[in-house]
């Protein structure tokens, strides 16, 4: 892991909420990201509900859905907002529980690699599978994944999936609303190497 990274492992550009939802990495590696998108209800975007979750503090009686999921201990690294503002819950440093069953072919040893979480980053944009996501969203997502490759240098290119690639029987997010061409223009325009 690079010696480089910001000592307390907070993007300066997102605003801090802990999560408790986290824990060590059992190996010092970071090399993949994975995409995600929630919104909480489904489909109603804004409140605080996805922060009350990754925190363990979502009330299961303010919503139907709320009651499927508030016992549930998940949590990312980072979220981005509709608006483009972010949340960091857990520093990459250590092993946030979002991935869950996975798996992902190593783009550059051709491992076939399980427990994601182990070794990648999870990013959190709110959105779902219907809605088209905010120039925001991928203006924000460009910077922080520049931030993280600064850092780690083993977030190359090739490095970064979604979360329905590596749990296709479970997963669909981030979803058909997310614009994976945009998102590399939006790279490439930071003067990062595409996806």
């Amino acid at each position: 892991m690079s010696q480089t990274h910001h000592a307390a492992g907070r993007w300066p550009s997102a605003r801090w909420v802990a999560s408790p939802n986290a824990d060590a990495r059992p190996a010092d590696e970071v090399s993949l990201i994975v995409l995600h998108a929630i919104s909480l209800p489904p489909g109603k975007f804004g409140g605080d509900a996805i922060e009350a979750l990754f925190t363990n503090r979502l009330d299961a009686d303010a919503h139907p859905f709320f009651a499927h999921i508030a016992d549930l201990r998940v949590s990312a690294h980072f979220l981005i907002r509709r608006d483009g503002a972010c949340v960091q819950f857990v520093e990459p440093e250590r092993r946030a529980w979002h991935a869950g069953r996975s798996c992902w072919r190593d783009p550059q040893s051709g491992t076939l690699r399980r427990a994601l979480n182990d070794f990648a980053v999870g990013i959190e944009l709110e959105g779902d599978d219907d809605t088209p996501f905010r120039r925001a969203q991928y203006a924000r997502l460009a910077e922080l994944i520049g931030w993280l490759r600064v850092r780690y240098r083993s977030l190359s290119a090739g490095r970064m999936t979604g979360h329905a690639h590596v749990a296709p029987l479970r997963k669909t997010d981030p979803g058909p609303a997310f614009d994976w061409a945009y998102l590399d223009r939006a790279l490439v325009k930071n003067g990062l190497a595409g996806l």
